[in-house]
C-alpha cells in the first residue's frame, strides 16, 4: 500500500510541476499591455531626443488635460502621454546615471498607468 502511495506522489509530483512552472512563466497580454508596447516602440527614439522644455510642454499639457472635467482622453491618448512620459525616464537615467533607480522606479510608474483609472477619476470629477 505505501508503494501504491508512493508512486502515486511522485508521478503526481511529475505531472504537477511542469505545468506550474510554465504557468508562471507565461504572461497575459492583455490589449492595455499591447497598446503600450506599440507606443513605446513608436516614440521611443522621438522622446529620447526630447530637451528638457520639449518634456516640461508634454507634461503639463498632459496634466491640464487629464484636469480639465470636460475633456475625456481617448485610451490611446491616455496612453501615448503616459509612455512618452515614461520613455523621457529612460533619458534622464542616461544624463544622470546616479539617479538610475529613481528613473527605472518612474518609468515603472508610469507604465503602470491605467486608463480606467483614469476614467474613475474622471467620474468623480464631474459630480
Amino acid at each position: 500500500m505505501r508503494k501504491i502511495i508512493l508512486v502515486f506522489s511522485i508521478g503526481l509530483f511529475f505531472m504537477v510541476s511542469p505545468e506550474s512552472l510554465q504557468a508562471q512563466d507565461k504572461t497575459v497580454n492583455t490589449g492595455d499591455a499591447l497598446l503600450k508596447e506599440t507606443l513605446y516602440k513608436a516614440n521611443k527614439v522621438k522622446v529620447s531626443n526630447f530637451s528638457l522644455k520639449q518634456f516640461d510642454a508634454l507634461f503639463f499639457e498632459f496634466f491640464d488635460k487629464k484636469a480639465n472635467p470636460n475633456l475625456v482622453l481617448t485610451k490611446e491618448e491616455f496612453y501615448k502621454y503616459t509612455i512618452q512620459i515614461a520613455i523621457f525616464s529612460d533619458r534622464l537615467a542616461a544624463l544622470y546615471p546616479d539617479q538610475k533607480e529613481i528613473a527605472a522606479a518612474n518609468k515603472k510608474k508610469w507604465f503602470a498607468e491605467s486608463y480606467e483609472d483614469y476614467l474613475l477619476s474622471k467620474a468623480t470629477q464631474k459630480k
